[in-house]
C-alpha cells in the first residue's frame, strides 16, 4: 500500500486526473467548483472537531472509527487540492517550497518559537 515516504505528489496529481477523466467530470472541474468543493470538505473535517476542547481531541485520535472518519474528510480535501493544481497546472511542491521560503522571511523562527502572533 502507498504510503507518504513513497508517493509522490506527481503520483497523486494522476491518480486524480485519471479519476477524473475516466468519470468525464474535467467539464464540471473549474476553478470555481474546485474551491467550492475544497470549502465545502474542509468544512466536514471541521465538524468532527467542532464543540470539543483542546483537552478532549484524543476522543477522536484514540477511536479508529472517528479517525477513520477524519482520514476520509482529509482525503477528500486533498483530493479537491489536487484536481485543483491539475486544473490550474500549479506545481504544488513549488508553491509549497515558495510559500514557506517567505513564511521563513515572514515568521523567523528565533523570534515566533512558541508565539502565534
Amino acid at each position: 500500500m502507498p504510503d507518504d515516504s513513497t508517493t509522490t505528489v506527481a503520483e497523486l496529481r494522476e491518480q486524480m486526473a485519471r479519476f477524473v477523466a475516466d468519470r468525464d467530470w474535467q467539464q464540471f472541474h473549474d476553478p470555481k467548483n474546485l474551491t467550492m468543493s475544497i470549502a465545502i470538505e474542509a468544512a466536514e473535517l471541521m465538524e468532527h472537531f467542532q464543540w470539543l476542547r483542546s483537552d478532549q481531541i484524543a476522543q477522536i485520535t484514540g477511536d479508529p472509527a472517528a479517525l477513520g472518519q477524519v482520514r476520509e474528510e482529509l482525503a477528500d480535501v486533498m483530493a479537491f487540492l489536487l484536481s485543483l493544481a491539475n486544473a490550474l497546472d500549479v506545481d504544488v511542491s513549488q508553491a509549497l517550497t515558495e510559500k514557506m521560503a517567505k513564511n521563513e522571511l515572514k515568521y523567523p523562527a528565533e523570534r515566533f518559537r512558541g508565539r502565534f502572533r
